[in-house]
């Protein structure tokens, strides 16, 4: 798969999957280990992979549910695409408008409020297959 990134550059897909509840450890484990090698350095990388968690834990937050995750490097840029498969519990002006909760605030819309402080961009679109969410960090520069 290869899609425009930040800058319009093509991406280049380094992981795809399909996962539910029962994957995140899994799944935190191969992002963590594709973006250390695509050169994001801690504590950078800590903070991508929570970000990522927040995001992918709320695409399959009940029992049953499943969502697809799609890493990918876009010249300077790492990106994680979420999408749950199959829900539109949301239309995408809720999300992105949403009051930030706050760390005390309400419980919805906490991982997207996490997420946005822990990375460089988000987007959010949503649709008839599902809400997709995609994270972007820069990646530093190699010399």
């Amino acid at each position: 798969m290869t899609t425009p990134g930040p800058g319009g550059e093509p991406a280049v897909t380094l992981l795809e999957s399909r996962f539910t509840q029962d994957d995140m450890p899994r799944l935190r484990l191969l992002v963590e280990r594709y973006a250390g090698h695509e050169g994001l350095t801690d504590p950078r990388r800590g903070e991508f992979v929570v970000a990522m968690d927040a995001v992918a834990v709320s695409a399959v937050d009940r029992p049953g549910d499943a969502g697809t995750l799609v890493l990918q490097r876009s010249g300077s840029h790492l990106l994680c695409r979420i999408q749950n498969l199959g829900r539109d519990r949301r239309d995408r002006r809720d999300l992105t408008a949403a009051p930030d909760p706050g760390p005390r605030g309400r419980q919805d819309g906490h991982g997207l409020w996490l997420a946005r402080r822990l990375t460089d961009d988000i987007t959010i679109d949503s649709g008839p297959r599902g809400v997709r969410v995609t994270l972007a960090v820069r990646l530093p520069r190699t010399t």
